[in-house]
């Protein structure tokens, strides 16, 4: 299964302006952020197969981050996924 995962952009990558990082229960990716327009620090994004899909207010990030863990082993399946990704 891929779900797609909430994740805070904790940064952006120097010289490369359709990429950000994103911090999901404190693992950090970077993800292409060149499908949204306006994308700030801090700013929550729904993150799926690298891509940042939309972006989402924090309430609605922490609602789908504790439903995503309730799910148990498909939680700790995606993060192991989401910590092996790399876009570069």
């Amino acid at each position: 299964m891929c779900l797609g995962i909430p994740g805070e952009i904790v940064a952006f990558i120097d010289g490369a302006p359709d990429l950000a990082t994103v911090a999901v229960n404190n693992v950090r990716r970077d993800i292409s952020i060149g499908l949204l327009e306006d994308v700030q620090l801090g700013d929550w994004v729904l993150v799926h197969v690298g891509f940042a899909l939309s972006k989402i207010d924090p309430e609605e990030a922490d609602l789908t981050l504790e439903q995503i863990k309730k799910l148990g082993r498909v939680w700790d399946e995606e993060l192991d996924a989401f910590k092996d990704s790399a876009i570069r």
